[in-house]
Protein backbone atom coordinates (compact mmCIF):
# COMPACT_ATOMS: atom_id res chain seq x y z
CA UNK A 1 0.00 0.00 0.00
CA UNK A 2 1.42 3.41 -1.45
CA UNK A 3 0.67 5.97 1.72
CA UNK A 4 2.11 8.86 -0.83
CA UNK A 5 4.86 9.81 1.95
CA UNK A 6 7.13 9.96 -0.59
CA UNK A 7 9.11 12.92 -0.76
CA UNK A 8 7.56 14.48 2.09
CA UNK A 9 8.91 16.12 4.87
CA UNK A 10 8.46 14.92 8.69
CA UNK A 11 9.78 15.89 12.30
CA UNK A 12 9.19 12.96 15.20
CA UNK A 13 10.19 14.07 18.56
CA UNK A 14 11.60 11.73 20.65
CA UNK A 15 12.78 9.61 18.23
CA UNK A 16 15.99 7.90 19.51
CA UNK A 17 14.46 4.94 20.86
CA UNK A 18 11.52 2.95 21.24
CA UNK A 19 8.04 4.39 19.51
CA UNK A 20 9.83 7.48 18.08
CA UNK A 21 12.87 5.61 16.35
CA UNK A 22 10.26 2.53 15.51
CA UNK A 23 8.30 5.40 13.37
CA UNK A 24 10.86 7.74 11.89
CA UNK A 25 12.13 4.48 10.56
CA UNK A 26 8.52 3.64 9.02
CA UNK A 27 8.38 6.84 7.85
CA UNK A 28 11.71 6.88 6.01
CA UNK A 29 10.71 3.62 4.53
CA UNK A 30 7.74 5.12 3.18
CA UNK A 31 10.12 7.54 1.03
CA UNK A 32 9.86 10.43 3.31
CA UNK A 33 12.35 12.91 4.60
CA UNK A 34 12.48 12.55 8.41
CA UNK A 35 13.61 14.89 10.90
CA UNK A 36 14.27 13.24 14.44
CA UNK A 37 14.25 15.16 17.57
CA UNK A 38 15.54 14.30 20.87
CA UNK A 39 17.91 15.14 23.78
CA UNK A 40 20.98 12.79 22.56
CA UNK A 41 21.29 13.01 18.73
CA UNK A 42 22.19 9.56 17.57
CA UNK A 43 23.66 9.04 14.23
CA UNK A 44 22.13 9.63 10.97
CA UNK A 45 20.33 6.85 9.19
CA UNK A 46 19.09 6.01 6.03
CA UNK A 47 16.42 9.25 5.18
CA UNK A 48 16.49 10.56 9.36
CA UNK A 49 18.77 13.02 10.25
CA UNK A 50 19.04 13.78 13.90
CA UNK A 51 18.83 16.93 15.55
CA UNK A 52 19.64 17.54 19.09
CA UNK A 53 17.27 19.55 21.15
CA UNK A 54 15.83 19.61 24.49
CA UNK A 55 12.31 19.19 23.94
CA UNK A 56 11.25 19.89 27.15
CA UNK A 57 12.42 23.25 27.17
CA UNK A 58 10.07 26.26 25.65
CA UNK A 59 12.38 26.62 22.74
CA UNK A 60 12.93 23.29 21.95
CA UNK A 61 10.58 22.43 19.66
CA UNK A 62 10.29 25.51 17.74
CA UNK A 63 14.01 25.02 16.84
CA UNK A 64 13.30 21.48 15.67
CA UNK A 65 10.62 22.93 13.78
CA UNK A 66 13.00 25.32 11.97
CA UNK A 67 15.78 23.06 11.70
CA UNK A 68 13.45 21.00 9.80
CA UNK A 69 12.16 24.17 7.42
CA UNK A 70 16.13 25.11 6.69
CA UNK A 71 16.91 21.22 5.66
CA UNK A 72 13.81 20.62 3.53
CA UNK A 73 12.05 23.66 2.80
CA UNK A 74 8.78 22.95 4.36
CA UNK A 75 6.93 20.78 6.49
CA UNK A 76 4.11 18.30 5.88
CA UNK A 77 3.71 16.04 8.82
CA UNK A 78 4.17 16.00 12.46
CA UNK A 79 4.55 13.16 14.72
CA UNK A 80 4.46 14.15 18.58
CA UNK A 81 5.54 11.25 20.95
CA UNK A 82 8.12 12.82 23.07
CA UNK A 83 6.85 11.50 26.68
CA UNK A 84 7.76 9.80 29.77
CA UNK A 85 5.99 8.49 32.63
CA UNK A 86 7.31 7.65 36.75
CA UNK A 87 5.72 5.12 38.42
CA UNK A 88 4.03 6.67 41.69
CA UNK A 89 5.03 4.39 44.37
CA UNK A 90 4.17 5.84 46.90
CA UNK A 91 0.72 6.96 46.18
CA UNK A 92 -0.70 10.30 45.20
CA UNK A 93 0.85 12.17 48.09
CA UNK A 94 4.02 11.62 47.34
CA UNK A 95 3.62 13.34 43.75
CA UNK A 96 4.94 16.99 44.79
CA UNK A 97 4.10 20.43 42.41
CA UNK A 98 7.09 20.11 40.97
CA UNK A 99 6.24 16.18 39.69
CA UNK A 100 3.29 17.62 38.21
CA UNK A 101 5.02 20.30 36.48
CA UNK A 102 7.57 18.15 35.28
CA UNK A 103 4.80 15.62 33.74
CA UNK A 104 2.93 17.82 32.27
CA UNK A 105 5.43 19.64 30.44
CA UNK A 106 7.10 17.17 28.80
CA UNK A 107 3.75 15.03 27.77
CA UNK A 108 1.48 17.93 27.47
CA UNK A 109 3.51 21.07 26.65
CA UNK A 110 6.00 19.80 24.16
CA UNK A 111 3.01 18.51 22.28
CA UNK A 112 1.74 21.66 22.57
CA UNK A 113 4.46 23.96 21.75
CA UNK A 114 5.71 21.88 18.59
CA UNK A 115 1.90 21.97 17.24
CA UNK A 116 1.79 25.78 17.95
CA UNK A 117 5.32 26.30 15.71
CA UNK A 118 4.37 23.72 13.11
CA UNK A 119 0.97 25.21 12.13
CA UNK A 120 1.99 28.31 10.21
CA UNK A 121 3.88 25.65 7.92
CA UNK A 122 1.31 23.33 7.21
CA UNK A 123 -0.52 25.93 6.20
CA UNK A 124 1.54 27.43 4.26
CA UNK A 125 2.07 23.66 2.62
CA UNK A 126 -2.10 23.72 2.03
CA UNK A 127 -2.24 21.68 4.89
CA UNK A 128 -0.54 18.63 6.55
CA UNK A 129 -1.21 15.61 9.11
CA UNK A 130 -0.32 16.06 12.76
CA UNK A 131 -0.46 12.82 14.71
CA UNK A 132 0.19 12.52 18.27
CA UNK A 133 1.46 9.49 20.44
CA UNK A 134 -1.05 9.67 23.78
CA UNK A 135 -1.71 6.62 25.69
CA UNK A 136 -4.36 3.94 26.84
CA UNK A 137 -4.26 6.17 30.29
CA UNK A 138 -6.13 8.95 29.03
CA UNK A 139 -9.59 7.25 29.37
CA UNK A 140 -7.73 5.05 31.75
CA UNK A 141 -7.00 6.28 34.46
CA UNK A 142 -4.24 4.56 36.73
CA UNK A 143 -3.10 5.82 40.36
CA UNK A 144 0.22 4.66 39.65
CA UNK A 145 1.18 7.10 37.18
CA UNK A 146 -1.47 9.81 38.21
CA UNK A 147 -0.26 12.85 36.72
CA UNK A 148 0.76 10.73 33.26
CA UNK A 149 -2.84 9.80 33.34
CA UNK A 150 -3.94 13.49 33.51
CA UNK A 151 -1.57 15.05 31.48
CA UNK A 152 -2.09 12.31 28.32
CA UNK A 153 -6.14 13.03 29.04
CA UNK A 154 -5.30 16.67 28.24
CA UNK A 155 -3.25 15.65 25.21
CA UNK A 156 -5.86 13.78 23.37
CA UNK A 157 -8.67 16.62 24.53
CA UNK A 158 -6.27 19.14 23.10
CA UNK A 159 -5.56 17.09 19.73
CA UNK A 160 -9.57 17.26 19.31
CA UNK A 161 -9.74 20.88 19.61
CA UNK A 162 -6.87 22.11 17.23
CA UNK A 163 -8.53 19.20 14.70
CA UNK A 164 -11.56 20.89 14.88
CA UNK A 165 -10.07 24.23 14.23
CA UNK A 166 -7.42 23.31 11.49
CA UNK A 167 -9.53 20.55 9.62
CA UNK A 168 -11.14 23.15 7.55
CA UNK A 169 -7.59 24.11 6.43
CA UNK A 170 -6.61 20.91 5.23
CA UNK A 171 -4.52 19.86 8.91
CA UNK A 172 -5.43 16.34 9.82
CA UNK A 173 -5.12 15.81 13.92
CA UNK A 174 -4.89 12.25 15.26
CA UNK A 175 -4.40 10.70 18.12
CA UNK A 176 -2.79 7.16 19.14
CA UNK A 177 -3.33 5.73 22.13
CA UNK A 178 -1.27 2.69 23.11
CA UNK A 179 -1.39 0.59 26.06
CA UNK A 180 2.03 -1.13 27.12
CA UNK A 181 4.46 -1.73 24.54
CA UNK A 182 7.70 -2.99 24.57
CA UNK A 183 10.03 -0.45 25.24
CA UNK A 184 12.40 0.88 27.81
CA UNK A 185 9.50 2.64 29.54
CA UNK A 186 8.27 -0.47 30.55
CA UNK A 187 10.68 -3.01 30.25
CA UNK A 188 13.88 -1.40 30.46
CA UNK A 189 16.46 -0.81 34.15
CA UNK A 190 14.54 1.72 35.57
CA UNK A 191 11.21 1.20 34.13
CA UNK A 192 7.75 0.90 34.96
CA UNK A 193 8.14 -3.13 35.74
CA UNK A 194 11.59 -2.80 37.48
CA UNK A 195 10.45 0.10 39.70
CA UNK A 196 7.08 -1.40 40.69
CA UNK A 197 9.13 -4.87 41.56
CA UNK A 198 11.51 -2.95 43.65
CA UNK A 199 8.35 -1.52 45.56
CA UNK A 200 6.82 -4.58 46.22
CA UNK A 201 10.32 -6.72 46.69
CA UNK A 202 8.80 -8.43 43.36
CA UNK A 203 10.64 -9.91 40.06
CA UNK A 204 10.47 -7.24 36.97
CA UNK A 205 9.44 -9.79 34.35
CA UNK A 206 6.19 -11.36 36.80
CA UNK A 207 5.33 -7.85 36.96
CA UNK A 208 5.73 -7.34 33.01
CA UNK A 209 3.88 -10.86 32.73
CA UNK A 210 1.35 -9.55 34.44
CA UNK A 211 0.56 -6.26 32.72
CA UNK A 212 0.80 -8.16 29.23
CA UNK A 213 -2.15 -10.30 31.06
CA UNK A 214 -4.29 -7.81 30.83
CA UNK A 215 -4.44 -7.43 27.43
CA UNK A 216 -6.68 -9.81 25.53
CA UNK A 217 -3.82 -11.03 22.90
CA UNK A 218 -1.53 -11.71 26.16
CA UNK A 219 1.34 -9.49 24.78
CA UNK A 220 3.02 -5.70 24.79
CA UNK A 221 2.66 -4.12 21.72
CA UNK A 222 6.04 -4.12 19.41
CA UNK A 223 6.82 -0.52 18.87
CA UNK A 224 6.88 -1.56 14.65
CA UNK A 225 3.26 -1.84 15.18
CA UNK A 226 2.39 1.46 16.90
CA UNK A 227 4.89 3.12 13.88
CA UNK A 228 2.92 1.50 11.42
CA UNK A 229 -0.29 3.02 12.41
CA UNK A 230 1.25 6.36 12.94
CA UNK A 231 2.48 5.55 9.32
CA UNK A 232 -0.90 5.15 7.91
CA UNK A 233 -2.22 8.44 9.69
CA UNK A 234 0.42 10.46 8.52
CA UNK A 235 -0.48 9.07 4.60
CA UNK A 236 -2.49 10.23 2.10
CA UNK A 237 -4.59 6.87 2.74
CA UNK A 238 -6.07 8.68 5.92
CA UNK A 239 -6.79 11.83 4.02
CA UNK A 240 -10.51 11.93 5.62
CA UNK A 241 -9.67 11.05 9.18
CA UNK A 242 -9.43 13.58 11.70
CA UNK A 243 -10.05 14.39 15.25
CA UNK A 244 -10.14 10.63 15.84
CA UNK A 245 -8.02 8.23 18.49
CA UNK A 246 -6.77 4.83 17.81
CA UNK A 247 -6.20 2.62 20.24
CA UNK A 248 -3.34 -0.38 19.90
CA UNK A 249 -3.13 -2.04 23.22
CA UNK A 250 -3.92 -5.59 22.52
CA UNK A 251 -7.69 -5.54 24.28
CA UNK A 252 -6.69 -4.35 27.38
CA UNK A 253 -8.96 -1.66 27.68
CA UNK A 254 -12.79 -3.41 28.09
CA UNK A 255 -15.27 -0.34 27.35
CA UNK A 256 -16.88 0.62 24.13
Amino acid sequence: MDLNLSGKTAVVTGASKGIGLAIATALAAEGAQVVAGSRAAGPDRPGVRYVAVDLSTPDGPGTLVEAAVEMFGGLDVVVNNVGGARPRTGGFLSVTDDDWISTLNLDLLAAVRMTRAAVPHLLSRGGGSIVTVSSVNATLPDPLVIDYSAAKGALTNFSKSVSKEFGPHGIRVNTVSPGPVGTDLWLGEHGVAATVAGKTGGDPAAVAKAAAGDSVTGRFTRPEEVADLVAFLAGDRATNITGADFTIDGGLVTTV
